[in-house]
């Protein structure tokens, strides 16, 4: 059975019903597997009864001999030597009984009838006989003169049956193993349009908000992938009206801060007494304003997508030089010192973006290192993979907090440093672009704290 509906040139896949389909597969499976089934038993009751009516055909022929011989040879009933050789299905038992006496039966019969004054000229009775169950037929003369009494235990009518049920045993198990598997076989063939649309679901990213296509669904997914949509829907248009305020706010925010600023600072040179006071208020404003840049930075980084984002490949030593120049002065500031171990000739990557987050990686080590530290920034090839790790020999982040340090507005406490808690958000978001993994560790020599941007290799 196919998985998707016929679709003809030009056309649209149409719907179709995946009840409809899985009923058809069903009784259509289970139709065949009952003819197989059918046959196999008829088969194989047709030889068992061949052998139960052929043992009938023998017993009944040495009846015949019985009843040909003359009545004053007393004595048993000779059995033939196919029958006393070979195992003996039906194995019934007979007497020859006069007056209410046997004067001839077989060996296994008991000397006295097996039925005394019966009534009837003929009919069955159920007997009990040393404990063992008989079923008995009565045939009387016509001039009542002699009577035929035919016995047969009921265990043996039970042996036929058990093994009958032996030989359908494994034609039913093995038809039962092929229903079970062909069941699961076209119930999952039936059924993976269901697995299609939840793969096609599960591989959405963060920044896919696309809407199913609801071609080729069955009618009874449609109304699910239709909720669906409309969900998505929903939640694209939020999250871009959440992008847009803050991009909007942080954008209107920045230009009243630098006003502020300048106005502290311009007090603050008309009222030097008041000089640390002002600068504690310039500080505020610094971070605020930093803060500020960093909302702006996510609200243009959470829309892109990492199949649009330019990269290139560029060079590390001089890329790397550039970004220690720029930080040279807050280094010397600090009393840290900068290093550079470039092994690596260059790294496809966006230049600007990957310049943004080394920048957020060394302000953070700068800020929390203490003087005479040193900061280094190693680009080397692990494990097949392209990694830059910005390390240092500072206090260090406890291993249990270091998952958490990518997390928007998380900050370690205790660090008595000021910040936003977004550096590392917005690092963590341009290693998603570039499809490298962000991690964290010890730093120099086991101490301080080390991040790592592993690139996936050319």
């Amino acid at each position: 059975m196919a998985d998707t509906p016929l679709k003809q040139s030009g056309d649209k896949p149409r719907s179709y019903s995946l009840r409809l389909r899985l009923l058809w597969t069903i009784v259509g499976t289970s139709t065949l597997l009952w003819l197989a089934s059918l046959t196999i038993m008829v088969f194989i009751a047709w030889n068992e009864t061949n052998e139960v009516f052929d043992d009938a055909l023998k017993e009944s022929s040495n009846l015949i001999m019985a009843a040909t011989t003359d009545f004053n040879e007393r004595g048993l009933l000779n059995q033939s030597e196919a029958a006393a050789g070979e195992p003996r299905k039906v194995d019934i038992q007979y007497q020859i009984v006069i007056d209410g006496r046997v004067i001839q039966r077989t060996a296994k019969a008991p000397a006295t009838p097996f039925v005394a004054g019966f009534e009837q000229r003929k009919g069955f009775k159920n007997i009990d006989i040393d404990g063992k169950r008989w079923r008995i037929f009565v045939l009387r003369s016509k001039d009542a003169r002699f009577e035929v009494q035919v016995g047969q235990k009921f265990k043996k009518r039970l042996d036929i049956l058990e093994e009958l049920a032996d030989s359908l045993a494994l034609p039913v198990l093995l038809l039962l193993a092929v229903l079970a598997a062909l069941s699961w076989y076209c119930v999952s063939r039936v059924m993976r349009p269901i697995n299609n649309a939840a793969y096609a679901l599960s591989t959405k990213s963060r920044d896919d908000l696309t809407p199913v296509s609801l071609d080729g669904q069955p009618s009874e997914l449609r109304p699910i992938v239709s909720a669906l949509n409309g969900l998505l829907l929903r939640l694209a248009s939020a999250l871009q009206a959440e992008r847009r305020f803050t991009a909007d706010a942080a954008h209107e925010l920045r230009t009243p801060l630098a006003a502020l600023r300048m106005h502290v600072q311009l007090l603050q040179r008309q009222h030097s007494e008041l000089s640390a006071p002002f600068q504690k208020l310039r500080d505020d404003i610094d971070r605020s304003t930093a803060l500020v840049e960093n909302l702006l930075a996510l609200a243009r980084l959470d829309p892109l997508s990492p199949n649009k984002l330019e990269r290139q490949a560029v060079a590390l030593q001089p890329f790397l030089q550039e970004l220690l120049r720029t930080h040279a002065a807050m280094a010397e500031q600090h009393g840290i010192g900068l290093h550079i171990d470039a092994r690596l000739e260059h790294i496809q990557m966006n230049p600007e973006m990957m310049q943004i987050a080394l920048r957020n990686l060394l302000d953070n080590a700068l800020r929390y290192c203490p003087p005479h530290s040193t900061v280094k920034i190693t680009c080397s090839s692990i494990s097949g993979r392209q990694r830059i790790a910005v390390c240092d020999d500072g206090p260090g982040v406890a291993a249990q907090q270091r998952n958490r340090l990518s997390e928007r507005f998380f900050r370690v406490l205790g660090s008595g440093e000021q910040g936003s808690g977004l550096g590392l958000s917005i690092v963590r978001r341009i290693a998603e672009l570039h499809g490298a993994s962000l991690s964290f560790g010890s730093g120099l020599e086991g101490r301080g704290l080390g991040v790592f941007l592993d690139f996936p290799a050319e």
